[in-house]
């Protein structure tokens, strides 16, 4: 394992920000891409972090509004929704031999990335975990689960995340790895979405619409050739934190523009090229489509 890797971060929030405090911490060379506003908050405090399991810190990083060093890898760590402008700051040519590693929710991102980037820069990966960015540079950590699946093209990557302390897994099965967290978020974040409630609230007051979502999702996995167990799934959001909420449903709360394409609408795509009937996904994705703030018309 490597003393020591180059990393760049491109957009410090909560997953973002944590993922570079915590690469600093264990004395890797971070630089978080960012804003004139966010990073001057962030050169002159660096980032805060609270946390019951990795303790309370400050770590300080480099900062630039855009990537023009060699780096290892590059975290990608913005909302879906901002996606498209956010990677303007990462050049192709900057990136030269580095991986590049998105932690984004849904499934269509990895594409994307594949087709600005060269496709083996691409290393798809998942993260489990809730955060909050309280102000620019401050990450409240508030899960005990913090788990990271990468694939093995960044199995280097990998040991220096578990140096940190997270938990990290190495797949070579792109497609099942990002199925598997989509098969849980994206249920879990429609319905509270929906509701406007935590986890607690939607697992007992909503289980039909839960386990109706879950069946639907399974169904739409299978036909691309990924199993998807809906007990586990079930099991999962039973034994999340009860005042668990998603980034979705805060979005929603504070005005935000929502990841519904990629959390609800990916999957509307695939079940209509699958001719497979996904009643409730489509009726929580309309009805929460018709009460939110309409999505900008930047790329």
């Amino acid at each position: 394992m490597p003393d020591q890797m180059r990393f760049a971060v491109l957009g410090p929030g909560g997953v973002g920000g944590l993922l570079a405090a915590l690469l600093a911490r264990s004395g890797d060379e971070v630089v978080v891409l960012a804003g004139e506003s966010t990073a001057s908050a962030i050169a002159n405090g660096g980032i805060r972090v609270e946390s019951r399991r990795f303790g309370d810190f400050t770590a300080p990083v480099r900062v630039a509004t855009e990537l023009s060093v060699p780096v290892d890898a590059v975290f990608v760590t913005v909302k879906a929704t901002q996606l498209g402008d956010a990677v303007q700051r990462v050049p192709p040519a900057a990136l030269g031999d580095g991986l590049l590693i998105p932690l984004l929710n849904g499934l269509d991102h990895v594409a994307f990335l594949r087709r600005s980037y060269q496709k083996d820069a691409v290393v798809a990966a998942t993260i489990r975990i809730e955060t909050a960015r309280i102000a620019p540079g401050l990450i409240r950590h508030t899960s005990p689960f913090a788990a990271i699946d990468v694939g093995a093209r960044a199995a280097a990557v990998a040991d220096r995340l578990r140096a940190t302390g997270l938990d990290v897994r190495v797949r070579d099965d792109e497609t099942a790895m990002l199925w598997d967290k989509y098969a849980i978020l994206a249920p879990l974040a429609l319905l509270t979405t929906h509701a406007a409630a935590n986890a607690g609230v939607v697992r007992t007051r909503r289980r039909d619409d839960l386990e109706a979502l879950v069946r639907e999702f399974a169904s739409v996995a299978q036909g691309e050739g990924v199993a998807i167990d809906p007990a586990k799934i079930l099991g999962f959001v039973d034994a999340v934190p009860e005042a668990m909420e998603t980034s979705m449903q805060r979005d929603q709360a504070a005005g935000r523009q929502l990841e519904l394409d990629a959390l609800g609408g990916a999957l509307l795509r695939r079940a209509a090229a699958a001719g497979v009937e996904v009643p409730v996904t489509r009726r929580l994705v309309e009805e929460i489509a018709a009460r939110s703030p309409a999505p900008s018309t930047s790329s």
